[in-house]
């Protein structure tokens, strides 16, 4: 009998961001090597719909919708320099010895194209419905639609937040995948 396609969702466990770094029509999408978002605390999907309408002799006559965009938003609680390098280019370099080492992100006016990437999150085992198994939504090619929301907040922690939307997959023409597992498993 296969699994029931009905589940509560609870909670967020994991999330990692993949660099797409091919993606040719009529092939297989290529990632880099997944990359921690730290802190994950909220992964939001959402999408548009155009619809049309079609009117004459003074009535409804049809009407057609189509799905126009898929955009995720994501908060997490700690900044990462390679994430961040994944959605919006740049480098980070790594500089010194101890006790004046340095990590830096620079973002340059060469970057000016955002880079498409991949994000899958993932519920913490028994967060669905099913004993011992896990919800993975996957958005397979993504670009950010705004700059991150980062710096700092007074008196409090700041947490770090970005918006970006969905395109399909020329390969596969994948936009969004939601997989229930009856076993948990990790992002790989």
């Amino acid at each position: 009998m296969p699994l029931s396609r009905v589940t509560k969702i609870y909670s967020v466990q994991d999330a990692k961001i993949s660099a797409l770094t091919a993606d040719p029509s009529g092939g297989s999408p290529t990632y880099g090597t997944p990359i921690d978002v730290p802190g994950i605390q909220e992964m939001t999907i959402t999408g548009e719909i155009e619809v049309k309408t079609l009117r004459g002799d003074n009535t409804k006559l049809a009407t057609n919708s189509a799905l126009t965009n898929v955009q995720v938003s994501v908060t997490h609680a700690k900044l990462s320099l390679d994430v961040l390098a994944a959605i919006l280019g740049g480098a980070v370099t790594d500089s010194g010895t101890t006790p004046a080492q340095k990590t830096a992100w620079t973002l340059s006016s060469d970057d000016a194209t955002l880079p498409p990437f991949k994000l899958e999150g993932v519920t913490p085992p028994n967060a669905v419905d099913i004993v011992g198994g896990d919800l993975h939504w996957v958005l397979h090619k993504l670009t950010l639609s705004s700059f991150p929301e980062v710096g700092f907040a007074n008196e409090d922690f700041r947490v770090v937040s970005f918006t970006a939307d969905a395109d399909p997959l020329l390969s596969t023409g994948e936009w969004i995948t939601a997989t229930l597992n009856e076993t948990a498993s990790a992002i790989t």
